[in-house]
Order: C-alpha cells, then structure tokens, then sequence
C-alpha cells in the first residue's frame, strides 16, 4: 500500500499522514524492523544494541516472575497501543505486560496485536535512547491518559532532562504507578531495589540492570 519511503527517521520529514488502519494495512511481516505512528507519521524504531540488551533482560526476569507466580500474564514480541483520543498514534514498548484475561475485550488485539484499553496493561517499559523526550513527556502523557497501571521509564544511560533525573544526570530507573487516574514516580539508582506495585516480590536491583547496558 506504502513504500518504504513513507517511513520517516527523528530527522526527516512525513510527507503522507496515515490513519491507524492505513498504518496497520502497511505494517510489514517479519523482521523488517520496529514501527510506530506518530501523528500519523510512520517512525522506525532503531534502538542499539545495548538498548535492545536491556529490553531483553527485563522481559526474561519479567517473564521469569510471571511464571513462578502463575500469573495470568504474558510479555509479547510485539505489540503497538492505540492512542486513547487519536487515530493517527500508535507506540510498541520495548517491553509490555499484558492481562490474558482481558483481551477478549480487545477487539484488534486477534488480527492487529494492537492494545485499545489501558486496563488490559500491567506494564510498559521503554528503555531511553537518544529521542528520551519521546519517553519521557509524549509516552508518559499517553500512558496516564490511557491508565496504564504501571510505567518504567529505564534510562541506563542517564540521557533524559535534569528536571526528571536531577543534577548532575546519572542512570536512573523511574517506575510511575497510576493514583486516582495521575501518575505517581519513584526513581531508583545503584543498589536501590525496584518497587513494583505489579510486581512486588521482584528482587531486581537499579545497577543489576544498568550493567546490562555497559
């Protein structure tokens, strides 16, 4: 339906603005890379290596966690969530927790691996890379709009704004939590344990996962 050449980096501009169904007609199969909508503008996500490292790590304990627990949960490849109030948006975490119980109420979710519903979210992860203000402001506004119950913001690098992370920056895990419909944040460095209010026995420490990154 679209060529490649509609796909746009942080740098370039979007000449072609596509809806969500547009975007999700386009979408290609397989491992051609990672994508969002943006305003209707296709963004290819091209995270590094050491980014991608992160990801993986926390998915696995994750995942580990979930299955000691037998917990109705699972963390999938891929999946996009729909803006709340835009047909023209759609972000994929780096990593996702998702509700088993709750996607029969997803109505993309069979055909489009597309979450509608902040509900059926236990969790998103985004890991920082150099666009933080994606993660940081558009994601984390997102995310409180559509009541995700729980978001981390892991920033291994320390790239994200003093006003988040403090002076001087340094890596920083920020775990908001979803009180009366606004996010709530605790932030964690060095030996600090994560407290995760869906995972609460996790035994995860900030520089357990910073070292993944190094």
């Amino acid at each position: 339906m679209f060529s490649q050449e509609t796909v746009k980096t942080e740098t370039e501009e979007q000449k072609i603005s596509l809806t969500l169904e547009e975007f999700l007609d386009w979408y290609p199969d397989g491992y051609q890379g990672r994508f969002e909508l943006h305003d209707g503008a296709i963004v290819k996500m091209q995270p590094t290596g050491t980014h991608e490292q992160v990801a993986g790590f926390l998915a696995l304990e994750l995942g580990v966690e979930i299955k000691r627990l037998n917990l109705p949960f699972f963390i999938p490849r891929q999946g996009l969530i729909k803006a709340i109030d835009s047909d023209k948006s759609a972000y994929i975490p780096d990593v996702m927790v998702l509700d088993s119980n709750a996607l029969e109420n997803e109505s993309l979710w069979k055909k489009r691996s597309t979450i509608t519903q902040g509900t059926s979210i236990k969790l998103a992860i985004e890991v920082v890379s150099t666009n933080w203000r994606d993660d940081y402001l558009m994601k984390l506004g997102e995310y409180e709009k559509l009541e995700i119950a729980e978001y981390w913001i892991v920033d291994y690098l320390g790239l994200g704004g003093r006003r988040y992370i403090g002076d001087p920056k340094q890596p920083t895990i920020l775990v908001y939590h979803l009180v009366e419909g606004e996010y709530m944040v605790n932030l964690f460095r060095g030996q600090d344990i994560l407290r995760s209010p869906t995972f609460p026995e996790l035994n995860l420490t900030a520089e357990q996962i910073f070292a993944v990154g190094q």
